[in-house]
């Protein structure tokens, strides 16, 4: 028997009336939305609880104190994402803000409370104090309670270690998605009636990320293929203070901590942000990281410090546990020291366009949280509003497919076909290219570009693109061929963007172009 005939992939199909690929807060809120008549697929490429989600610390932003209101917490927004946000949005998310609270309070998250009081924390952009949270595992709380919630499902089956391909197109309508079984290393067919990414942000794409190895833009790249509008690219968050440690592998030190009175300094001790924005410590996330970057490059410090040192050790130990426990771990004790903190990708502010209830340009596709574009946080994101987005378009989405009208003739598509590839004997080319593809994006299309910068990265991204193709055509699929395959195109989708916006705005500085445009407008990228 050959070795092709060996890895024959079985034809193997799977129906059902919904697919949710991406178990991140706004997969599992969308399959728990959903009538429990609809027989659903979760969809986890590694285990459910591995995604940016799950290490969220600092909150969720709602209206919850009587001082507070729905347009304060508008405007904050509007004014942070840097004349491209959608203002429609935008309310559509605030005032739907304190129901998600509530949502989740029923899936058994416990915010932190003072006296049956919401504890309401600040952060960058919001003039008020409105960040709900669980002391500092605010994403480990949610995820773990909204799993539960899951697992208590009859119609809800969860495919963990399973990594999806492409999705299934047929007259620009979604019917499912090949997606590989990792445990058994073979593509199998999942048909369903309407398809839901919640694939989670691109972040991967660079060398430096606060964020977990499943983040390699895997939703937006298939959504690109199959003829999605792509929107906005270019606007990758880059969080402020992530811990500078060898081992620490970007550690988030949450913005939290400069909402409760942290202080950004030099080496010597010395504060720079007032030099930056007067609202200093408390300005957007780009502003800081930029500034951050801007004295490291000047000065040729390997990092900067964030201090939090002067409040008293029990008060600190009882706002940020987990921080300070992590820290701790690497010889840090935050009570007597300031925190080593480098800037690091975060969050992809871009993605999928989708409307307030999820619908992508495709027929019966959906995309909700970071993978998708709605609008709300436009050039830039302000803190707290990324749970918050995953929450109430992922309840929006799975009501407008309750109400929609399930169709029974389903389409056929053939089986995933790997007769004419063959095992890989080179897979060092895959690791070499995704190690190559993330310095480029780190070095030519960070926090600071030009020009000259981009056009090299595009050069060089397309040259990889043309051999990750030869490659894909030629080798048997692996999970680490399908995330280069994405991470490339993402990247390439970044930096594509990144050239079209011949201005500076929000997230996006290119020195070439230091002013901002009288006429803000989105970025779309579409394949031709």
């Amino acid at each position: 028997m050959s070795e092709q005939a060996i890895h024959k992939t079985p034809e193997i199909h799977h129906q059902f009336d919904v697919l949710i690929i991406g178990t991140g807060s706004a997969g599992l809120i969308s399959a728990l939305q959903l009538s429990e008549d609809m027989s659903v697929a979760l969809i986890s490429k590694d285990r459910v609880l591995e995604g940016s989600s799950y290490y969220a610390q600092g909150g969720i932003s709602a209206v919850l104190d009587i001082d507070d209101n729905f347009d304060s917490h508008v405007q904050d927004t509007l004014i942070t994402a840097s004349g491209l946000g959608n203002e429609e949005a935008t309310k559509f998310m605030v005032e739907g803000a304190p129901d998600a609270i509530k949502s989740l309070e029923n899936s058994g998250v416990e915010f932190t409370k003072n006296n049956n009081t919401y504890h309401l924390t600040t952060e960058g952009g919001h003039s008020s104090r409105r960040v709900a949270h669980v002391a500092d595992r605010t994403g480990k709380s949610i995820q773990t309670n909204l799993l539960d919630s899951v697992k208590t499902k009859n119609n809800i089956k969860i495919f963990e270690g399973f990594i999806a391909v492409d999705l299934l197109i047929k007259d620009s309508r979604c019917y499912g998605a090949y997606i590989l079984n990792k445990n058994s290393n073979c593509v199998e067919s999942f048909i369903a009636q309407k398809t839901i990414i919640a694939t989670g942000g691109a972040a991967k794409t660079y060398l430096y990320t606060s964020n977990p190895d499943t983040s390699t833009g895997d939703g937006i790249a298939m959504a690109y293929r199959a003829g999605c509008n792509i929107v906005n690219m270019e606007f990758t968050q880059f969080h402020p203070t992530c811990l500078y440690h060898p081992h620490a592998k970007s550690f988030l030190i949450s913005e939290a901590l400069r909402g409760e009175g942290g202080k950004l300094i030099l080496p010597n001790g010395d504060a720079f942000m007032h030099k930056y924005d007067d609202r200093a410590e408390l300005a957007p996330r780009d502003i800081v990281a930029r500034a951050i970057d801007s004295e490291m490059k000047s000065n040729g410090f390997d990092c900067v410090y964030l201090d939090i040192s002067f409040e008293e050790k029990d008060w600190i130990k009882q706002h940020f546990p987990s921080i300070y426990k992590k820290c701790k771990s690497f010889g840090i004790d935050i009570a007597d020291n300031p925190i080593p903190v480098v800037p690091a990708a975060h969050y992809t502010c871009g993605g999928i366009q989708s409307n307030l209830d999820g619908q992508t340009n495709i027929e019966d596709l959906y995309a909700v949280g970071e993978a998708a574009h709605t609008g709300v946080h436009g050039a830039n994101r302000m803190a707290s509003n990324s749970l918050l987005e995953c929450i109430v378009f992922a309840k929006s989405c799975a009501k407008h497919i309750n109400q929609s009208t399930l169709y029974t003739q389903q389409q056929g598509f053939n089986d995933w076909d790997e007769s004419k590839v063959a095992p890989s004997k080179e897979k060092v080319v895959v690791s070499h290219l995704w190690d190559e593809i993330r310095r480029i994006m780190w070095n030519f299309v960070g926090i600071v570009r030009s020009n000259k910068r981009l056009n090299y990265a595009k050069y060089r991204l397309d040259q990889i693109q043309i051999e990750v193709n030869e490659y894909y055509k030629l080798y048997l699929i692996s999970s680490d061929l399908i995330e280069l395959r994405n991470l490339v195109k993402t990247a390439q989708i970044i930096v594509n963007s990144a050239i079209a916006r011949t201005e500076s705005r929000g997230l996006h500085y290119n020195e070439d172009y230091p002013n901002q445009s009288n006429t803000p407008k989105n970025t779309i990228i579409q394949k031709q």
